[in-house]
């Protein structure tokens, strides 16, 4: 009774919850310690027979060598299986540690692994740590941040590190050009458009517009200018909708400008008709849905068109254009078609001729049932002033002549391309009878020689021209690469001829592919002393001869110059583009294909020495 009272009164200490743990699973730590001292005694004596047993075996061959008895194959099979288990032996403990190296050091060996036992790991959350950086003491938080030591930083430091990172990443970011901006920028150098500081207040709007063109409603009363740039935008994104031509359409107006009408319907364009029945300037690119319905409302309506240009409306009959031609052909002063392919025959043409006198500009390109018997009766229109032609069928010389000798002294542009039969009695007469040019061009022809453009521009009454493109003026014999002894196409001699001429007032200058003129006849015209003030715009793309000295001269001659286009030159590079000009084109791995200036002009002669082009 008393032995119960003493033990039922007995003080009690608090206790943890191990020792709670270890009392109501029957864990002792006395027995804990009597079985670790058991397995530390068995293990000693299974060690120390080990070391008795093999000491017994050792004697046992040193003193009968004899009784294995093997062969030299089996022992050498013997030996082959040992280093075999060794071997693999050795990859298993190499894998390991490999694993081991990829979760911590990646050269760690065993004495890295037993360090890494005895490092301090990461405080929990909940837990008081050291701020890294200022040393405050705070509570740890699954947000908080590792320092760059490795320690965790506190609220205030984890935010200024968030900061910091956001202005570096803002700062790389601004650094790299964004794509789309860059994109923009090569197109511009490709149109010869060359970014020197803000763009204008009247470019932002129109992007602005632009961009949000499913928001619009109307455009208001904009300026036929700015309706024809916001066209030409539309136009190259390919959003020229039925819903979005209505932006372009109100009463009273007189001039319609689309170079993509290609998502257009035949109820569409007779609608702009119904909205501006006082029309009189028409451009319709790309209409491949303007069909005789829409001429015969034209007809109906009694539109008063008299500038027509229409590309690719092939699905117009022969037999509405003559139709058209009759009723309404009086009106018409200027008239450009393009891309028909099955339309507008000889026949049609003709009618063209009799019933519109009052033609001044005519242009026919890629019309393929067009030919001789169109040309012959050009030579009626006697008010034409500008004239546009591009045939598939072949026109011959004499043709040609005929045509130019009468209606020549009237024509302020000439344009005959691919005329593939035409020879140095067509330039003698573009001579002797054209005497008001302002633009010419002459391209895709290997039948004119090198005296024939010599004799053009020499002692030429018409002025200096200002635009002038002979490209593609070349021979064409395999044979002969270099070209005939009598120098088919444009030379040397021709293009110092014609420099001569028009070099004083030329803006547009391009010889691409005349491959025939020579280092020495472009060093002479631009050696950075003769000077082109008015020069903007040249193509010299596969003119072989040019180098980076004539294309320095070239910068130094022609002050105005914004674009300069160079494809397959071969021998420019490494050249010092002035400020202001688009180079196009030079083969330079480590630039752009498009390269804008960004150097001073005088510091391109002093580094080029032009005194020795």
């Amino acid at each position: 009774m008393s032995g119960r009272r003493t033990s039922n009164n007995r003080i009690r200490g608090p206790q943890s919850a191990l020792t709670d743990f270890l009392a109501s699973n029957n864990i002792s730590a006395a027995q804990i310690s009597a079985d670790y001292e058991r397995r530390r005694r068995e293990a000693q004596e299974r060690a120390e027979q080990e070391v008795a047993a093999n000491g017994t075996i050792a004697e046992e061959d040193e003193q009968q060598p004899d009784e294995r008895d093997e062969t030299a194959l089996q022992k050498k099979k013997r030996k082959r299986a040992e280093e075999k288990a060794l071997a693999e032996i050795k990859q298993g403990k190499s894998s390991k540690k490999h694993k081991k190296s990829k979760k911590g050091n990646p050269e760690g060996d065993d004495s890295d692994d037993a360090f890494g036992m005895y490092t301090k790991s990461k405080p929990l959350p909940g837990q008081l740590e050291n701020c890294e950086k200022c040393e405050k003491r705070f509570t740890v938080t699954a947000y908080s941040k590792t320092g760059a030591e490795g320690g965790l930083l506190c609220m205030k430091c984890s935010k200024e590190l968030t900061d910091q990172k956001k202005k570096d990443d803002k700062v790389k970011k601004q650094a790299a050009a964004p794509r789309g901006r860059q994109r923009q920028k090569q197109s511009n150098l490709l149109d010869g458009i060359v970014g020197d500081g803000a763009v204008s207040l009247q470019d932002l709007c129109i992007k602005t517009i632009a961009d949000h063109v499913h928001d619009l409603e109307e455009f208001g009363d904009l300026p036929q200018s700015l309706l024809k740039r916001l066209s030409e935008i539309f136009s190259k994104r390919r959003v020229v909708l039925p819903r979005t031509l209505d932006l372009f359409l109100r009463s009273g107006l007189e001039t319609i400008d689309l170079t993509d009408c290609g998502k257009l319907e035949v109820e569409d364009y007779i609608k702009i008709f119904s909205f501006a029945p006082q029309i009189h300037t028409l451009n319709l690119q790309n209409a491949g849905q303007f069909k005789d319905e829409v001429i015969d409302y034209i007809m109906e309506r009694d539109i008063p068109l008299q500038n027509l240009k229409l590309y690719a409306a092939n699905l117009i009959l022969n037999s509405k254009w003559i139709e058209y031609f009759t009723k309404c052909g009086h009106r018409l002063k200027s008239l450009q078609l393009k891309w028909l392919n099955c339309s507008l025959d000889d026949e049609a043409f003709m009618h063209l001729v009799e019933h519109c006198p009052n033609l001044k500009r005519l242009k026919l390109k890629q019309c393929w049932q067009l030919g001789d018997p169109a040309v012959a009766a050009m030579q009626h229109l006697q008010k034409l002033e500008h004239l546009s032609l591009h045939f598939k069928e072949p026109v011959s010389a004499e043709n040609l002549v005929a045509m130019i000798t009468a209606i020549g002294p009237n024509l302020r542009t000439l344009s005959l391309e691919a005329f593939y039969y035409a020879d140095d009695s067509v330039l003698q007469a573009i001579h002797t009878h054209c005497t008001r040019l302002e633009k010419l061009r002459f391209t895709e022809n290997d039948a004119c020689t090198d005296a024939g453009y010599t004799e053009l521009f020499a002692n030429w009454a018409n002025p200096p021209l200002t635009f002038l493109d002979l490209s593609s003026n070349r021979s064409l014999d395999c044979d002969k690469p270099e070209g005939t002894e009598d120098l088919a196409g444009l030379a040397t001699s021709g293009f110092e001829a014609m420099m001569a001429h028009s070099g004083s007032a030329l803006r547009t200058l391009t010889i691409a592919s005349c491959r025939h003129i020579e280092r020495e006849g472009l060093a002479n015209v631009w050696d950075g002393k003769k000077e082109y003030p008015c020069l903007k715009t040249a193509d010299v793309s596969f003119v072989k001869r040019m180098d980076t000295m004539v294309v320095a001269g070239l910068f130094k001659s022609c002050p105005q110059l914004t674009k300069l286009t160079a494809f397959g030159c071969f021998s420019v590079s490494d050249v010092m583009v002035p400020k202001g000009v688009a180079l196009i084109g030079v083969p330079n791995a480590q630039d752009s294909i498009v390269q804008e200036g960004g150097y001073d002009l005088d510091s391109i002669v002093a580094s080029m020495g032009l005194g020795a082009v």
